[in-house]
């Protein structure tokens, strides 16, 4: 689709046979982040870019004025995707401004920006979808922008040449919701392919019930902070409770909550959340990826959503080689 601003005149480009292939990798959460990278070094013979989530139009605007803070296009995400892109030395093209581009990689489709509607597009699953809520459905019924329905509309663009998704249950659920099915290739996703790797690890504790929280309030949803501490203590039962806040939220009101409610638990604001979910007995969460790290190292998991469904939805295990067979894919989309 054609744009009047400035950074989506892209330079013509010599026949691909002719030259190294330029790709735009785009970030967003630092899950989304890191799977673009680690997608990134196995696509060798390419030439990478890297950029944060961004949009066009009237969202950019907002974005650019703090206004979406609260979401992957600004704010906290958009920071540490930059942080990342620096502490790794990555190629930076901010908005994907230098065009020219061959493929595109990207885990999310709620947004397009119009620079790269041209361009071929490999969409990556991020982790867990938001569950279809009421808002789901008026989207899907009234045309409204897919953002609104957050990741439960993931795959609903039909911009991309081919989606990369996590395991077979994945694919039947986005057939389900009306993706092409000739388009889905389930690959499973970086960061959740090899989850008994995260069992090798420094973490020094062990044989605790560990609650993983939400940054629900931070992205205007509602929570009841105060249920979900007390359940976790319900659960815990005397045993030893830790709580790691979401890096996302506010971590001073969510310590002060939980010094109110569980007095006796540890509150961890930073580390690596797998290497904790695979030193623990019991994980606590809402509606959320780590669960799927609990399950496939068969851990106990008290979540929102049914046993039986996130076992059908469970992440492909396969070793650790999920960036491989995406960046096969876009090898693939490259040569047609």
């Amino acid at each position: 689709m054609a744009s009047s601003l400035a950074l989506d005149a892209a330079p013509r480009r010599a026949p691909l046979r002719h030259r190294t292939p330029r790709v735009l990798f785009i970030g967003g959460s630092m899950n989304q982040t890191t799977q673009m990278h680690q997608i990134a070094r196995a696509l060798d013979g390419c030439e990478p870019w890297f950029t944060a989530h961004y949009a066009s139009g009237a969202l950019q605007w907002a974005a650019e004025r703090g206004w979406l803070d609260f979401t992957v296009l600004g704010g906290q995400a958009r920071r540490r995707s930059e942080a990342y892109f620096a502490a790794h030395g990555l190629r930076v093209d901010h908005r994907g401004a230098r065009g020219g581009y061959d493929l595109v990689v990207t885990s999310s489709d709620l947004v397009v920006p119009d620079n790269i509607r041209d361009v071929p597009i490999v969409l990556v699953q991020e982790g867990m979808m938001d569950p279809e809520r009421w808002i789901y459905h008026v989207v899907r019924r009234t045309g409204l922008p897919r953002w609104l329905a957050n990741t439960a509309t993931t795959g609903q663009s039909h911009a991309y040449r081919a989606f990369c998704v996590a395991s077979a249950g994945y694919r039947d659920d986005f057939v389900r919701k009306g993706v092409d099915a000739s388009r889905l290739v389930v690959t499973g996703i970086p960061n959740f392919d090899d989850c008994a790797s995260y069992a090798r690890n420094a973490f020094p504790h062990r044989g605790y019930v560990l609650a993983a929280t939400s940054c629900l309030r931070e992205t205007l949803k509602r929570e009841d902070r105060a249920a979900f501490i007390a359940r976790a203590r319900r659960i815990a039962d005397g045993r030893p409770l830790l709580f790691k806040l979401h890096p996302n939220e506010r971590h001073g009101r969510a310590t002060r909550e939980i010094a109110r409610h569980a007095p006796e638990a540890t509150v961890l604001t930073d580390g690596d959340t797998n290497h904790m979910i695979a030193n623990c007995d019991v994980l606590v969460t809402r509606y959320s990826s780590v669960v799927f790290v609990a399950l496939a190292l068969g851990k106990e998991v008290h979540a929102d959503v049914p046993l039986d469904r996130l076992r059908r939805l469970l992440p492909w295990q396969n070793g650790g080689t999920a960036a491989r067979r995406i960046a096969d894919v876009c090898r693939t989309v490259l040569g047609a």
